[in-house]
């Protein structure tokens, strides 16, 4: 069964610097029926304005995932991390018994925009922990390539709950598919363009949950990038 979850029903935080929609309950945003998916917490679409950014906070017990889409995003940590990323950058960031962090868009004129995703950990109390992996665009062109799994294979992130995600970039018409292994649910999530899922038409920040299916299949309608979320 596929269930749509609209981008037109996401909520939002709209200030001067900001601009971030939520698909599930986030902030001052909540609801209920809308609070996560299996183990996947939060995913925010986030456009921060140049020269802006959020400044210093923590977090903990909590798997953080940055996939950014446009611009510049530079971060800093308590661990002593600092880089900037930039468009096929992801970081995964495990907050574990704690971690502050600050996220800057270091531009003057050109505004960012990444997705930002949390996912539950295995358990609480992890050591705090950061990766950051470049995953080229010819490497996700056509494919479903994965960029964060459990046990960190070929060369994705290692991410502390069983989760794998895959991203994808399509042009018009390609067709990707993925096989599910029994009791294993999906989320599909279009960061840009549309697609078609299993036949359901799906814009750009729509998402959708995906259960009791042996198989989807992905089929661009124009070009367009994707994630795809396979949970336990």
């Amino acid at each position: 069964m596929v269930t749509l979850r609209p981008a037109s029903q996401r909520g939002r935080t709209q200030i001067d610097w900001l601009d971030s929609r939520h698909t599930f309950s986030f902030g001052d945003y909540y609801e209920p029926d809308q609070m996560s998916f299996r183990s996947l917490r939060v995913i925010n679409d986030d456009r921060v304005a140049p020269g802006a950014g959020f400044g210093t906070h923590g977090h903990r017990d909590m798997e953080i995932i940055t996939y950014v889409l446009d611009g510049e995003l530079e971060h800093r940590d308590s661990l002593g991390t600092g880089d900037v990323l930039r468009r096929g950058d992801v970081q995964r960031m495990t907050a574990g018994t704690g971690i502050r962090h600050s996220e800057f868009n270091p531009s003057k004129t050109d505004p960012v925009h990444f997705l930002q995703i949390w996912v539950l950990p295995e358990r609480t109390g992890l050591a705090p922990g950061y990766e950051q992996q470049t995953f080229a665009e010819a490497d996700k062109r056509g494919r479903l390539r994965l960029i964060a799994a459990h046990d960190g294979r070929d060369g994705a992130l290692t991410i502390h709950q069983d989760v794998e995600l895959f991203a994808a970039v399509l042009n018009a018409s390609d067709t990707v598919t993925h096989d599910f292994q029994n009791g294993r649910s999906g989320w599909v999530q279009v960061a840009r363009g549309q697609i078609e899922l299993n036949g359901q038409p799906l814009g750009e920040g729509d998402g959708a949950s995906v259960v009791n299916e042996k198989r989807i299949e992905l089929m661009a309608r124009d070009n367009a990038e994707v994630l795809l979320f396979d949970l336990a």
